[in-house]
C-alpha cells in the first residue's frame, strides 16, 4: 500500500513537471458586415442590401457552426479594428483586430501572435465549411507543417501552420490578392514537400455563386 502511494505520488509531481500539450486554434478572419464594405464585387451584380445580408447571414451561421467546438480554441480576427466591440459578433469569443494591411501582412501577424501551438485561418463567406474541414487541417498538421483549403477560383479558403519548431516568415510575400494565382503563388513561398491539404471548396463572389448556393445561407442549426 505504501509503495503505491508512493507511485502515486511521484507520477502526479511527474505529470505537474510536464508542459501542457498545445492547444488548436482556429482564427475566423472577419469583416464587420457593413453596407457598402462587404462583398463588394457581389454587391455590383446583386445590389447593396443583398449583399450584405449575405454577408451578415454567412458569417454568423459559420460562427454558430464551429466557432464553439470544444475541439479548438476559437479566436475571431475583425476588420475595421474599431468593430471589435460591435453587436454583430455573439459573446464567448475572444476577438482580435486585424491590424492594417492587405490580406498577407494581417495574417502573417495572426501567426506571429497567436498563442502557442497550431493554427488555421479561415475566412466566413464559404457557406460550404463545416466542422469536419476543420478538423481534417488539424489533423493535417499532425503529418505536415503547413495545410491548405483550396478554392475554386484559384484562392485558398484556409490556410494552417503547425508553427513548430518556429512560425513561417514569408509565407504570403509576393502573392497575388483575390486572383487566379493566389494559391500558386503561396505554395511557391514552400517547399512542396511540407504542404498537405484539404477539401477544395466554393466562394460566392458572383451573382452565379450566390444563385448556386440558393441565393440565401440555410440557418446555422441546419448546416451542422
Amino acid at each position: 500500500m505504501f509503495i503505491a502511494s508512493v507511485r502515486l505520488k511521484n507520477e502526479v509531481r511527474a505529470s505537474r513537471g510536464r508542459a501542457a500539450p498545445f492547444r488548436c486554434r482556429l482564427v475566423i478572419m472577419a469583416k464587420a458586415p457593413m453596407a457598402g464594405a462587404v462583398k463588394t464585387r457581389l454587391a455590383r451584380e446583386v445590389g447593396i442590401a443583398t449583399a450584405t445580408r449575405f454577408a451578415r447571414q454567412c458569417c454568423a451561421a459559420l460562427i454558430a457552426r464551429i466557432g464553439f467546438d470544444p475541439r479548438w480554441d476559437t479566436l475571431l480576427c475583425v476588420t475595421p479594428d474599431a468593430a471589435r466591440s460591435s453587436r454583430h459578433w455573439p459573446r464567448g469569443l475572444v476577438r482580435m483586430p486585424q491590424g492594417p494591411g492587405d490580406l498577407g501582412r494581417r495574417m502573417q501577424r495572426v501567426l506571429d501572435r497567436a498563442p502557442a501551438g497550431p493554427v488555421v485561418i479561415i475566412g466566413t463567406d464559404i457557406p460550404g465549411i463545416r466542422g469536419a474541414h476543420v478538423a481534417e487541417a488539424f489533423r493535417v498538421l499532425g503529418r505536415q507543417p503547413h495545410v491548405f483549403g483550396p478554392a475554386t477560383d484559384g484562392g485558398y479558403w484556409l490556410v494552417g501552420s503547425r508553427r513548430r519548431p518556429h512560425t513561417p516568415q514569408g509565407l504570403f510575400a509576393r502573392v497575388r490578392w483575390s486572383s487566379e494565382h493566389t494559391l500558386a503563388d503561396t505554395l511557391a513561398n514552400l517547399d512542396s514537400r511540407s504542404v498537405g491539404f484539404v477539401a477544395t471548396l466554393s466562394d460566392v463572389d458572383d451573382a452565379a455563386a450566390l444563385a448556386g448556393c440558393g441565393r440565401r445561407v440555410p440557418s446555422p442549426l441546419s448546416l451542422r
